[in-house]
């Protein structure tokens, strides 16, 4: 049986670049530097950005595990390179020396004080360049692995913005993978036309307020057979390991499974899927639950929502305290976006299709993907018997 995937970043924000390995990817997976340059792309969607989008462009270099655009089974290793590295080297140089602009003002809502106390230093860079957001540049490649390896058993993994601020969606049906085009190419990422226009009316609303925002975004997976997870272990339940790794990402606050909190407030004779069968095997004719029971998913598809908090730093600079001299200050300001939701959902994407594309090999293993389709093709084979 082959490994799972796993994997490692490292890197600062304005370094020369963040550097990913990927470990457990079987041999025979189709990799391309276009794909990957495409999936990167979308992590920097969204209205409400501010122009550090325009400067923080993805020079990529695969430094192993890939050759003649296939897998090896070893190691992927890759390089995301920082355009502006130029221009922060000796401010961020590895090499013996000081700084000459130390961040002595923590920002509210940031890592910065508490990393500060944590790591006894009195310069927020040191904390603030390695917590910033941009780490998920490094996860984006792992999330596009994950994707194709999940491709080579029909299963698909989407997401859209369900809400910004106060505006929600208002659509009533949830969005397949014929949408991710349409949801791309809207300014927020949401589905439908009239969510899209309420949700920038509220971005340009915070904006002229000089405020931010944040919002909920909706992962869905399709394709998955019933059986992916476990009911034995604590750490083994499906959606116990989707809530641990969306709530990694920076900023993420909450996140609700199927329903959630909905389900939480109602009865239990209208809280659950009920079980039919027919000419098509077991089925149910809601998704309440959002495709899991037991820790395990159900053949429905998999749907999952992470709340984002508004972003820190804001135009307004909040209240801190200088740590060096104890006195009142106001907290610097290292970027001017209102809003990063959008790009946050595709976030939300890679690491749920990490998530289960590890379920997935713990349960089918193989060292190709030959190998790890075949036995998919098997189980699903003997569901049907059943």
């Amino acid at each position: 049986m082959g490994g799972m995937l796993r994997f490692l970043t490292a890197g600062e924000s304005h370094g020369p670049g963040l550097v990913t390995i990927v470990e457990g990817v079987p041999a025979g997976l189709v990799v391309t530097r276009e794909g990957l340059g495409t999936e990167l792309a979308r992590r920097r969607l969204g209205y409400g950005r501010g122009n550090r989008m325009k400067l923080e462009q993805d020079e990529l270099e695969i430094m192993g595990g890939i050759r003649h655009g296939r897998t090896l089974g070893s190691p992927v290793a890759v390089i995301i390179r920082n355009t502006e590295w130029p221009r922060w080297q000796e401010e961020m140089s590895p090499d013996p020396g000081v700084p000459r602009r130390p961040m002595t003002t923590p920002r509210p809502g940031h890592a910065d004080l508490v990393g500060m106390l944590k790591y006894d230093t009195k310069d927020a860079r040191n904390i603030l360049e390695r917590a910033s957001a941009r780490e998920t540049a490094a996860r984006t490649v792992v999330g596009y692995l994950a994707k194709q390896l999940l491709g080579s058993i029909d299963v698909t993994v989407l997401s859209h913005v369900v809400a910004i601020g106060k505006a929600v969606s208002l659509s009533e049906r949830l969005p397949v993978i014929e949408d991710l085009p349409a949801i791309d190419a809207s300014q927020v990422r949401a589905f439908g036309a009239e969510t899209e226009q309420a949700m920038v009316a509220e971005i340009e609303r915070a904006k002229a307020d000089r405020d931010t925002l944040g919002g909920v975004m909706e992962v869905l997976v399709y394709g998955l057979p019933p059986g992916v997870g476990s009911h034995v272990h604590w750490d083994r339940k499906l959606d116990a390991r989707l809530g641990e790794a969306l709530l990694s990402i920076q900023a993420m606050k909450a996140v609700e499974v199927g329903d959630g909190l909905e389900t939480a407030r109602r009865r239990g004779s209208e809280a659950h899927d009920e079980i039919y069968y027919g000419d098509d095997g077991f089925y149910r004719n809601t998704g309440r639950a959002g495709g899991t029971e037991g820790g395990m998913t159900t053949g429905q598809p998999l749907r999952v929502r992470v709340a984002m908090k508004p972003l820190s730093t804001v135009m307004r600079p909040l209240p801190t305290v200088d740590v060096v001299t104890k006195e009142p200050q106001v907290a610097f300001r290292e970027r001017s976006d209102v809003c990063a939701v959008p790009a946050a959902g595709v976030v939300a994407e890679q690491m749920t299709a990490y998530v289960v594309a590890r379920e997935l090999q713990r349960k089918f293993g193989g060292d190709t993907v030959g190998d790890f389709a075949g036995n998919a093709a098997a189980y699903r084979a003997r569901l049907r018997s059943f």
